[in-house]
């Protein structure tokens, strides 16, 4: 009987000029761009609103309260990955702080996602590795159980592939699937010059309900306006 091999090293990662541009745009936008698809639950935020980053995924599974595979995989993630652990969404514990953190900026390690708990937040914070994840947790965790690396993830839910571009900043964490990148760069730019022209069209002295084009919509639901 083959045993399971609980890290696998090798997975393709995404062109690095493709994760450079698509850099370029926020979360909010590649989630409406790529058809309203790909937000993480908004339980997983970052620490400080001033993170962002936006890399290839290394999946993670952890058992919860137990970070043992979380060190296995800051050992075996490269320069430029995001490290994504999900444990179940169990909160309620540390699971990672200002050493490991340490670790992975020493590694060129680009961020760090969890559906769990973090602490040393301000040493994070102060370090300038973006970290997301479901909570802040003074608690502390065991070193005890495998677990799979660079397997499909589920998490915050979302399944995500190891591989697949993460971008995270203020608003969240959203994830694009490696061979859809390119379209989505081009879609996120024709919604970025449309807003653009949007805006513009505002300060001319446009309307939300002229420029929204919503006459009919709202004369079809019946909006009754006070003469």
């Amino acid at each position: 009987m083959q045993q399971m091999i609980h890290v696998k090293t090798k997975f393709e990662r995404p062109d690095p000029d493709v994760v450079r541009r698509l850099a370029a745009f926020s979360s909010a936008t590649i989630h409406e761009a790529q058809g309203k698809k790909g937000a993480l639950s908004s339980r997983i935020k970052p620490i400080d609103r001033s993170m962002s980053f936006c890399g290839p995924a290394m999946t993670v599974r952890c058992a919860p309260q137990d970070n043992l595979m979380l060190q296995v995989a800051i050992h075996y993630a490269r320069r430029g990955d995001v490290v994504m652990v999900g444990a179940g969404e169990f909160t309620d514990a540390g699971t990672f702080g200002d050493v490991l953190g340490n670790a992975m900026v020493a590694k060129g390690i680009a961020a760090m996602v969890t559906d769990s708990g973090v602490r040393d937040t301000q040493d994070l914070i102060d370090l300038g590795l973006p970290v997301f994840s479901g909570s802040i947790s003074i608690k502390g965790t065991v070193k005890e159980t495998l677990g799979p690396v660079n397997y499909p993830l589920v998490i915050g839910d979302e399944i995500v592939y190891p591989g697949d571009i993460l971008r995270g900043d203020a608003d969240g964490v959203v994830v694009v699937r490696r061979e859809e990148a390119e379209e989505v760069i081009s879609l996120c730019q024709a919604r970025d010059d449309a807003e653009r022209e949007l805006i513009k069209a505002y300060h001319e002295g446009g309307t939300t309900i002229e420029l929204c084009k919503l006459t009919d919509v709202l004369k079809a639901k019946g909006l009754l306006v006070e003469e």
